[in-house]
C-alpha cells in the first residue's frame, strides 16, 4: 500500500508523513496545522470509543506542490485557540452509517480527519477507494506498501493511477537490514516452508506500522465478502484494534472501511462504469493481488482468497495488516500454531534485544547489585497488542544500545502463573524496569507504548 495526496505531493520521512508547502503559491493561514492534545488515561473498556478532536478544523491536503518543503513543526497555532477533547462513539457511528453508500462514508471520513487520514492502496480493486475520494471533491492522500516482491503489472498500475488522478502515491518500504537478515538466514522463499507470517511482518506489517504512526485514521478496501472466515463482521468504521496512530496508545487510530458492505460484483460494475485504471492481472484471473511469489490466479468456482498463500491450509488468510479481524482462537491457530505453543512465530526480534529464559528472568528478579538496569517486556507472540507495539519496542532497543541499559523480552504465556505471581503480570504486554540497586521491578503503568513514552519511562529511573 502507499500514501498520496489527491492534490498534494506528500512525502514520508522516517516514521511520519511530512506535508509540503509551496513557496511559490500564496501562503494559507497557519491555524490548525499543529494540534496539541492532552491525552487522558482512558481505561481499556473505553477503547472502542476514543478519538481526540481539536476545535480548529484540520488543514486538508493542498494542491500539487513543487519540491520546496516547510517543516510542519515550524507552523504555529494562533493565540486564543482553545482545544477541546471529545470522545467519539465509533460503534454508534458505524451503526448510523451501516446503510450508507461508500461515497457517503468516504466523505464523512475525509471531512472528519482531513490531512490526518490516508487511503491504503494495494494496486488491486481498491482503486475504487481512490475514485470515491475523488468524487467527494475533497483533498485526499494515498499510500502503498512496496514490499519489493510485487508483480511488474502492479507497479505499472501504480503509475497509471497516479497519472489518472494527478496524485503522488506515498510509498513505504521495508527496512533493508531486516530484509537482508531474513533472506541471508532463510533464503528468498522461506515462506513456502514455514508460513508467510514472518516475511509479511518484515515486508508489510512493520512498514505499515511506521506509516500509520503519522496518521490519526486510515481507509482500507476491506469487504465482508472477501474472506468469510476473517472479514464477515468488518464494520464501516472502527477504532483500530491492532495499530497505533499519531498520538500513540490503544485507541489512537481510526480505521474506515467504506466498501465493507459492497460485493465484489458491485465493485467491478462501479470500476467499469467509471472507466478507471485497474491492474491488468485481474484480466488474467487474479482477484486478490499481493506479492508475486504468494499470489496466483483462481478458478471460476474458487474464492478470491484461495489465490493467496495457496500452499497453506489456514482458515484465516491474513498477512497481518488486518489481523484485528481474527478471532482469538483463529489467530492462535493460524498456520497450525496453537496459543502458547513453542511453534508460534516469535516477535521482538533484534540483535539489541536479549531473549530471557525462565532461569534468566528469575535471576534478574533476585539480583540486587546489577551492573546495568534492564527493561523487559513480558509478552505472548500471538497477542495482538504485543504485535502492535513490536516496532516501538525494537526501536527502543536500538536507541538504548550502548547506553548502559539492557533491553530484554520474556515469553510469559509459557509461564503465566509464575509471571502473575512474581512479575506483576496482569495482561500482555507487561513492561518492567529493573533498577541497578534493587531486585524489585517497576511496572510501566501506561497504555502509551510509543518510543518516546517508553524512553521517558526508562530515563526516569536510570
Amino acid at each position: 500500500m502507499a500514501l498520496a495526496s489527491s492534490s498534494s505531493a506528500s512525502a514520508i520521512t522516517g516514521s511520519s508523513f511530512s506535508r509540503s508547502i509551496s513557496a511559490s503559491e500564496p501562503k494559507a493561514p497557519q491555524i490548525g496545522l499543529v494540534r496539541l492534545f492532552s491525552r487522558p488515561n482512558l481505561p481499556a473498556s473505553s477503547v472502542n470509543y476514543s478519538q481526540r478532536r481539536c476545535s480548529v478544523e484540520p488543514l486538508h491536503a493542498e494542491p500539487k506542490r513543487n519540491d520546496s518543503v516547510a517543516p510542519l513543526a515550524a507552523s504555529s497555532v494562533a493565540p486564543g485557540v482553545v482545544e477541546e477533547v471529545q470522545v467519539e462513539d465509533y460503534e454508534g457511528l458505524a451503526k448510523d452509517l451501516e446503510n450508507a453508500s461508500p461515497l457517503e462514508i468516504m466523505d464523512k471520513a475525509l471531512e472528519k480527519f482531513g490531512n490526518d487520514i490516508a487511503i491504503a492502496f494495494s494496486g488491486a480493486e481498491d482503486v475504487a477507494l481512490i475514485e470515491y475520494a475523488h468524487l467527494t471533491g475533497r483533498p485526499f492522500r494515498v499510500f502503498s506498501l512496496d514490499t519489493g516482491r510485487l508483480n511488474p503489472e502492479t507497479y505499472k498500475c501504480f503509475d497509471e493511477v497516479e497519472k489518472h488522478y494527478g496524485i503522488h502515491i506515498e510509498y513505504m518500504f521495508p527496512d533493508a537490514v531486516e530484509v537482508q537478515a531474513l533472506v541471508r538466514s532463510k533464503g528468498l522463499f522461506s515462506f513456502y516452508e514455514d508460513g508467510h507470517q514472518e516475511c509479511c511482518r518484515v515486508r508489510k506489517v512493520r512498514p505499515l506500522r511506521r506509516a500509520l504512526k503519522g496518521l490519526r485514521a486510515w481507509i482500507t478496501g476491506q469487504r465482508k465478502d472477501q474472506s468469510p472466515g476473517t472479514r464477515s463482521e468488518v464494520p464501516v468504521v472502527q477504532v483500530d484494534p491492532v495499530f497505533e496512530g499519531l498520538d500513540g496508545g490503544i485507541g489512537s487510530l481510526v480505521k474506515w472501511n467504506p466498501v465493507a458492505n459492497v460485493g465484489s460484483k458491485d465493485i467491478w460494475d462501479f470500476l467499469r462504469s467509471m472507466n478507471v485504471p485497474v491492474n491488468s492481472l485481474h484480466a488474467q484471473g487474479y482477484v486478490s493481488i499481493g506479492c508475486e511469489p504468494c499470489t496466483r490466479p483462481v478458478l471460476p468456482w474458487q474464492h478470491e482468497r484461495e489465490g493467496r498463500w495457496w500452499w497453506e491450509d489456514a482458515k484465516a488468510k491474513e498477512c497481518g495488516l488486518h489481523k484485528g479481524n481474527l478471532k482469538q482462537e483463529d489467530a492462535a491457530e493460524l498456520n497450525g500454531n496453537v496459543k502458547g505453543d513453542s511453534t508460534d512465530v516469535d516477535i521482538f526480534e533484534s540483535q539489541n534485544l536479549v531473549s530471557l529464559t525462565r532461569d534468566g528472568i528469575e535471576n534478574l528478579a533476585r539480583l540486587e547489585g546489577k551492573k546495568e538496569p534492564w527493561i523487559v517486556v513480558l509478552y505472548a507472540p500471538w497477542c495482538r497488542f504485543c504485535q502492535a507495539m513490536e516496532g516501538s519496542y525494537v526501536e527502543l532497543a536500538d536507541k538504548l544500545a550502548g547506553t548502559g541499559v539492557k533491553v530484554g523480552k520474556f515469553r510469559a504465556d509459557t509461564a503465566k502463573e509464575f509471571a502473575q505471581r512474581e512479575l506483576q503480570l496482569d495482561s500482555f504486554p507487561t513492561i518492567l524496569f529493573f533498577p541497578k540497586h534493587s531486585s524489585r521491578p517497576i511496572k510501566y503503568p501506561s497504555e502509551k507504548r510509543d518510543v518516546d513514552s517508553l524512553m521517558a519511562f526508562v530515563n526516569a529511573f536510570r
